[in-house]
């Protein structure tokens, strides 16, 4: 006999009717409930009980659901909270969940939605296990990335949109894992995927999927990325890379939440969490026109952002200790250590690539040191992105103008490298330089 208490729930709305059906619904998935009339009854109940979700009506008759939102983020921060609101209410959904609510639901309450997020939101980790999770992945003790963790640790509780942002090479991957991982969908799929690479006739196939034969190649029925991450977290990398046209697509897509395969009749229903991310700085494309308005509404809900390793450089040390420990594990070599000078290098180099970077300057040292110390000259860092102090270096002093020059091409080809993982081909051409000039260039700067 199962004698565990029932998991509570509250209920927060002035309407009978609606307060009768969701005691109905949430009774028969075995969960115990509570009701309030309004945001007093509602607060004072709070203050008695211990609440798993809480579901809540937008407009109460004295005061809102965004007032109630704020006032269990004050004093239960880890207490889901669900907002109700009227159909097409989307200005109010999203204020909600900037405010900290989990998810929200729209009028006339759709049942199986309100299952699935009752369900998902019961998931959710208890609290104090996220950040010891969080600390073992995302290393460093500076302030930034502290803030960073913290904010990780609270996003990973919503179902809102996020927009990461961040230079190339400084961890935004990750901090999308991160977010998956610590939330309640953390045992369904995340999907990656770089917006930038897909060529633009295959994007609405890669999306949404294809029915066999509805183009050349089309040999069989073929799911899309959505369909891929249902029930997960789908994470677009580089999405400004994306072409208007598939834009309004990925739109609807967001809005319906269901997609439509290319030849197929029937659209899918597909629950998804988006997260996405870009290097680039996304007001601006939309300023440009070049990124749509009502999109970067949509996805760029709560933004965080990924600070660079400029911005922590007493991570420096930390981070590097780190990957010369992988290096050795991957290698079945001793561990390499750093020379002073060469720790004392690295605090004092820009990284463009950011973390990133960092990992293959290491890795290019640790192949090429003796006797198990990187010295300073085997880091070969551009002497244009050194500075004596950490700051920038003022690049419009110009001493040898071979070594400034050689400075910008190792900071282009390095930038072009990042946009493309890596990918030497997609980076020769996004440069318009031949694969074998391009190949040439690395050798030359010590980057192959």
């Amino acid at each position: 006999m199962n004698t565990s208490p029932r998991q509570k729930i509250l209920i927060v709305d002035d309407e009978p009717d609606i307060r009768e059906l969701l005691e109905i619904t949430l009774g028969r998935m075995k969960l115990e409930t509570f009701s309030a009339r309004n945001l007093g009854e509602a607060q004072a109940l709070l203050q008695r009980e211990h609440f798993d979700l809480c579901l809540t009506d937008m407009r109460l008759p004295d005061g809102t659901g965004l007032e109630l939102v704020q006032h269990i983020q004050q004093r239960a921060p880890h207490l889901p909270v669900a907002m109700i609101t009227a159909y097409g209410s989307l200005e109010t959904a999203i204020n909600a969940l900037k405010a900290g609510a989990f998810d929200f639901l729209t009028k006339p309450v759709e049942l199986p939605r309100l299952r699935e997020l009752v369900s998902s939101a019961l998931r959710l980790p208890t609290a104090g296990g996220l950040s010891t999770a969080i600390e073992r992945r995302l290393l460093g003790d500076s302030p930034p990335m502290a803030n960073l963790r913290r904010q990780i640790d609270k996003l990973a509780r919503s179902q809102a949109p996020v927009y990461i942002s961040g230079e190339s090479g400084s961890g935004k991957e990750l901090v999308a894992r991160l977010i998956h991982e610590q939330g309640p969908r953390a045992s369904q799929p995340f999907v990656p995927v770089n917006c930038g690479a897909i060529p633009s006739e295959l994007m609405e196939s890669e999306f949404f999927g294809h029915r066999k034969g509805s183009f050349t190649g089309a040999v069989e029925d073929k799911p899309g990325l959505f369909q891929a991450a249902h029930g997960g977290t789908l994470f677009l990398d580089e999405v400004a890379d994306l072409p208007l046209s598939m834009q309004v697509k990925l739109l609807r897509a967001i809005q319906e939440k269901a997609v439509r395969s290319v030849g197929g009749q029937q659209e899918t229903v597909v629950d998804v969490r988006i997260l996405c991310a870009t290097h680039k700085d996304l007001e601006a494309e939309v300023s440009a026109e070049r990124f749509r308005q009502d999109l970067y509404y949509r996805l760029n809900v709560i933004e965080l952002r990924v600070p660079s390793l400029r911005e922590r450089r007493d991570d420096i040390e930390a981070l590097a200790m780190h990957v010369l420990k992988r290096l050795a594990n991957d290698t079945g070599q001793p561990e390499a250590r750093l020379h002073p000078q060469a720790l004392e290098a690295l605090k004092n180099y820009r990284f463009p690539g950011n973390v990133r970077e960092l990992e293959n300057v290491l890795e290019r040292a640790h192949t090429l040191c003796e006797n198990r110390t990187i010295e300073a000259q085997d880091l070969r860092l551009s002497e244009g992105n050194c500075t004596a102090d950490g700051a920038m270096a003022d690049l419009t002093q110009v001493d040898n103008l071979e070594d400034y020059l050689e400075s910008v091409e190792r900071k282009l080809i390095l930038q072009a490298l990042e946009e493309t993982r890596w990918n030497r081909t997609a980076a020769a051409q996004r440069l318009s330089l031949s694969f074998r000039s391009m190949r040439y260039r690395l050798k030359k700067l010590g980057l192959d």
